[in-house]
């Protein structure tokens, strides 16, 4: 069990699972599946693929912001009774536009041990393919559906001298192009979808170039969105 951590603290693990492609998990990340006693998981199916391909065992259970009361009395009752339990979402690191972060408020709440065990996260990866400026960034995850309120957002963080990292659905990804287009102008914009991926595809251009073409935006995959500050 020394794997999960230098002095064998019973602990939550936030685990970083992959975004995409199954081989992209850490060493530490597997042997603390492998350890825990439970996991705490966004969606069970998602983990199972995971644990099925590294052949992990350990039992999960379902965790959402929604069902948190209902599971929160198990979880206790796991790590008062001695037993390190972890937490992964759907892909990537937890917590980030993803599940978390009242069970991570509540346990430090009550001077229980929470680790982190980094890796994947799309926030990252497409940041670092992107060709913008990565020396100062604003994360912010997915935005309202009222057309009012995602221009109100983009307009102010747009002022900032930061990339903008935005996530959008497929279905929503050039409705928010032309939003940007319309609050900001034609500013330099990275598409990234399905990081990691078979599909994945990558692209940076002007914003008035990529709304032209058709062929540059599909209603299909996960998209991640970076607007560069002015005049890049």
């Amino acid at each position: 069990m020394g794997v999960l951590s230098q002095s064998n603290i019973v602990s939550l693990y936030v685990v970083s699972g992959p975004i995409g492609n199954l081989g992209d998990i850490t060493f530490r990340a597997v042997e603390v599946l492998k350890n825990v006693a439970l996991i705490l998981s966004e969606d069970t199916r998602e983990t199972d693929k995971i644990l099925k391909h590294y052949s992990i065992q350990t039992p999960q259970i379902s965790y959402r912001d929604q069902n948190h009361d209902m599971v929160i009395g198990r979880i206790l009752q796991m790590l008062d009774k001695g037993n390190s339990v972890a937490l992964m979402s759907d892909s990537g690191t937890p917590l980030i536009s993803d599940p978390g972060f009242k069970l991570v408020r509540e346990l430090k709440s009550k001077g229980y041990n929470v680790v982190s065990i980094p890796g994947p996260s799309a926030v990252i990866s497409s940041l670092s393919v992107s060709g913008l400026p990565t020396d100062k960034f604003v994360f912010l995850g997915f935005l309202p559906k009222g057309e009012s309120q995602r221009k109100e957002l983009i307009k102010k963080y747009g002022e900032l001298e930061a990339t903008l990292v935005i996530y959008e659905s497929p279905y929503r990804v050039k409705k928010l192009l032309s939003e940007i287009f319309d609050t900001l102008g034609n500013r330099s914009v990275c598409l990234a979808k399905d990081l990691t991926k078979l599909h994945e595809d990558v692209k940076t251009a002007k914003l008035k170039d990529l709304l032209a073409s058709e062929q540059s935006i599909k209603e299909k995959g996960e998209y991640v969105v970076l607007v560069a500050k002015e005049g890049i």
